[in-house]
């Protein structure tokens, strides 16, 4: 009898919280899904040599013209180690469409040969990013503190600084996108 009771608790028990759903968490959760964003931790050497080319010959480019910055696109203290888990691909992802958008204007320009595989690859990357998420957090809180603040550097930018300083920023920045940020994507939950 006390065999047949404790299963009759169990069973209650087990509908309870079947029926309670998920139980609320503090922190936003991320919805990742399935898609091959790992495969992003590190680039071919054939790839990294096609960027290594694109960001001499952007530096050339940047060499010829007369631009004078007075503040960086892209300080010292941007790292996506200092996001949580979740806003790491959003600032990304800004930061990628930034990127593209500059380098396909210096690419229509008089750059096309030389960064056409480079905007291939970014492309892809970004929207391989896209469609696999993470999603916006699924609950918690919208973006605040450093991922607004770097949010809206991004989103402002174009509107704020000279082309000239743009395209630097950007150049300059290439290669830390490159093997830091989405290094740190692709490793997830892993960068530290």
């Amino acid at each position: 009898m006390a065999a047949e009771w404790s299963f009759v608790v169990l069973v209650t028990v087990l509908l309870g919280l079947a029926r309670a759903g998920p139980v609320p968490t503090s922190k936003p959760t991320t919805t990742w899904r399935g898609c091959q964003i790992g495969s992003f931790k590190s680039l071919s050497p054939r790839e990294l040599e096609t960027f290594k080319k694109a960001k001499d010959a952007l530096e050339e480019s940047l060499s010829l013209k007369n631009w004078s910055c007075s503040s960086r696109l892209f300080p010292r203290p941007w790292d996506l180690r200092q996001l949580q888990d979740w806003e790491r691909p959003v600032a990304l992802e800004a930061e990628l469409a930034l990127t593209l958008k500059v380098l396909a204007t210096m690419a229509d320009a008089d750059l096309g040969d030389v960064l056409d595989r480079p905007l291939r690859t970014l492309r892809h990357i970004r929207s391989q990013l896209q469609a696999c998420g993470p999603a916006a957090p699924t609950a918690g809180p919208r973006p605040r503190g450093r991922l607004q603040h770097w949010l809206h550097r991004l989103q402002v930018a174009p509107r704020k600084e000279s082309p000239g300083c743009l395209e630097a920023s950007v150049t300059f920045n290439l290669f830390r996108l490159l093997t830091r940020d989405l290094k740190c994507v692709a490793s997830g939950h892993l960068c530290t």
